[in-house]
């Protein structure tokens, strides 16, 4: 709309190039002097700054909602911004949501790598980390399968697949960010991350009770929480009811899990943009995050981080984590959700049998009496 200071400035703006003419000079073209690095950097601040104020406000909210029912943050920060869904649909806010669903996650993500060192891994011995690959990527096969025979999309089999046999939440918004995008995206990655953590938290009650029951050792009974629990929070606390030899062990497989995330999703981002590339288009690039996490392992591994960085990239990691699911609540709604059925709550539920009856397999198989 064109005002009248604007009408204004126009007229006089024409006048003195009529005085330019008049003097000789020629009107000629008036040079724009592109925006400086921090004026832009203010102009991306200030568009996102909104929603990235709510989105981690309600990180906030979960965090202490977590803490004083003693319930997974993932599943406050979901239901909660589920509730704020109208702030996506339109106004300033938009801008800030969409950056802290995809930027804030993928740092979220990397800094996940300045936990794991490779000592860590190699303490467990052989077994444990063969039972871990072949855990993690037949889930993830029997996840695709298991899809296409439910009569769902290959993509949400990958998807849950990841997500149950990875590190829940964090594996399924990892996997989702170089998954091909569809109008489905973001649904099938809600109710992964909404279906992953209930079922976690329910091993996480369960689970302890089932190792006891059978006779597991502290040993045994480590290597099963830890392979078979989704959320590294839910294995630390099953882990630890029993005994802090178990709770140790349990982590450290658990760890052992989420370094998987590095090759499982470099792998489905290459398949992806072959797949893609084969079709005619370009497909997701491979996402620099996973060079971070890379990077991060083989820094602490090597011992360049100390111990103040790593517990300050763990629990930056946390937060960015928490406010990326705040955000994926704000741009879902529960009418979408209620709309999906049955069929991909019984995928993750028997991925989830799957795992489970593989590393009980395992543990009796591979640690027998230990």
């Amino acid at each position: 709309m064109i005002t009248d200071l604007d009408t204004d400035a126009a007229a006089a703006h024409a006048l003195f190039q009529s005085y330019d003419g008049m003097e000789g000079l020629g009107a000629g073209p008036v040079a724009v002097r592109p925006p400086s690095a921090a004026a832009r950097g203010r102009a991306i601040l200030l568009r996102v700054y909104p929603g990235f104020a709510v989105a981690a406000t309600i990180a906030l909210a979960a965090t202490w909602l977590s803490q004083q029912y003693t319930a997974p943050v993932m599943l406050f920060a979901l239901l909660i911004g589920m509730a704020f869904h109208f702030l996506h649909e339109e106004g300033r806010c938009i801008p800030g949501i969409e950056a802290s669903s995809k930027t804030i996650l993928r740092i979220g993500v990397a800094l996940l790598g300045a936990r794991i060192t490779v000592s860590q891994i190699m303490g467990l011995g052989a077994m444990p980390i063969l039972t871990v690959i072949v855990g993690v990527t037949t889930t993830i096969g029997f996840g695709w399968l298991a899809a296409r025979a439910l009569g769902l999309k290959s993509r949400f089999g990958v998807l849950s697949g990841g997500a149950v046999g990875i590190c829940g939440a964090s594996a399924a918004l990892a996997i989702a960010s170089v998954l091909p995008k569809d109008p489905e995206a973001e649904r099938d990655t809600i109710l992964t991350v909404v279906t992953v953590t209930g079922l976690s938290t329910l091993a996480m009650i369960l689970y302890p009770l089932f190792v006891t029951a059978v006779g597991f050792s502290h040993v045994q009974s480590g290597i099963f929480l830890g392979g078979t629990i989704h959320d590294v929070a839910q294995v630390v606390g099953a882990g630890f009811s029993i005994s802090p030899q178990t709770g140790d062990i349990a982590t450290y497989v658990k760890l052992l899990r989420v370094t998987m995330l590095l090759p499982v999703v470099f792998t489905i981002a290459l398949v992806a943009r072959r797949q893609a590339g084969e079709a005619g288009g370009s497909g997701p690039p491979v996402p620099m995050f996973l060079i971070g996490f890379a990077a991060l392992v083989a820094a602490n591994s090597l011992g360049l981080l100390s111990k103040p960085v790593v517990d300050g990239a763990s629990v930056l990691s946390r937060w960015c984590l928490v406010t990326a699911i705040a955000a994926l609540g704000m741009k879902t709604s529960f009418k979408a959700l209620a709309a999906v059925g049955w069929r991909p709550v019984a995928l993750m539920i028997a991925e989830t049998l799957w795992i489970a009856g593989l590393v009980f397999a395992s543990v009796l198989l591979l640690h027998p009496g230990r």
